[in-house]
């Protein structure tokens, strides 16, 4: 790899309300947390993979069946015409 090509990477520790996990990041943070004597950029996450609705099974489907409906009656019939 050439160098001063890649941004400079930061050991982090990622928090989403009770969840946390460790990683590597290039964003830094003001505040840190020493884990097994490695000093972690902590970073606050809205939203994650835990917490997500698609993820964690919580989404609702909203009316799928009624968009394939009205798409079929738009557009359906042009493939009858061919």
């Amino acid at each position: 790899m050439k160098a001063e090509t890649h941004p400079t990477n930061f050991p982090a520790l990622f928090v989403d309300g009770d969840h946390e996990w460790q990683g590597i990041s290039t964003m830094s943070s003001g505040e840190t947390k020493t884990i097994d004597g490695i000093e972690h950029q902590v970073i606050r996450l809205e939203i994650s993979a835990f917490t997500h609705p698609f993820y964690t099974g919580q989404k609702k489907i909203v009316d799928t069946a009624g968009r394939v409906e009205k798409f079929m009656r738009r557009y359906g019939n042009q493939q009858n015409n061919k």
